[in-house]
């Protein structure tokens, strides 16, 4: 008993773990977007851009993270303890990804939304360090954004565990 139970806090504490050393980010200014050529908040055209190109265009952590499936330190990121009313885009490309609407306090460390924009991510299965996952990914850049886990709240029942860093942040009060 004793080992099933290590085994399911070993688990829980793994929930949105990658392979990449973590990256702690603070800043809530998308730098990366003011010499970004591809970056664009209106259009949704899909991106065939190779990694060595989003090598030169993106700051360092922005590219381990959305390029190289990386994450920031659980409880670090600039959007975990974050509740403005408005939206979320991919800090690569801008695609629209989340309203602040469906993001909740889920206490894993990690920003958490209950839905996503349909238009804006897909999912692959991520089957690294003995875990099956779902990766979430910017439909419009490929871009690694986070997992999404069958634990969330109604009403979809879903947590899309996300790094801030991969994110960029519209205020209402901005538009």
């Amino acid at each position: 008993m004793k080992f099933l139970i290590s085994t399911i806090i070993l688990i829980v504490l793994q929930g949105c773990r990658q392979k990449q050393q973590p990256i702690k980010i603070t800043s809530m200014e998308n730098k990366e977007a003011k010499n970004n050529p591809y970056y664009s908040r209106t259009d949704t055209t899909k991106l065939t851009i190779s990694n060595e190109e989003w090598k030169k265009v993106l700051a360092p952590d922005l590219y381990a993270i959305a390029r190289e499936a990386a994450t920031e330190r659980a409880f670090t990121g600039k959007y975990n303890d974050f509740d403005e009313l408005g939206d979320y885009y991919c800090a690569v490309c801008g695609n629209h990804l989340f309203r602040s609407t469906s993001k909740f306090s889920s206490s894993c460390g990690w920003p958490s939304f209950f839905e996503a924009d349909k238009e804006g991510v897909y999912y692959k299965r991520d089957q690294a360090y003995g875990m099956d996952r779902v990766e979430v990914l910017c439909k419009r850049c490929d871009s690694h954004l986070g997992h999404v886990f069958d634990d969330g709240p109604k009403p979809t029942g879903l947590r899309y565990c996300m790094n801030s860093v991969s994110l960029e942040f519209v205020g209402d009060s901005q538009k």
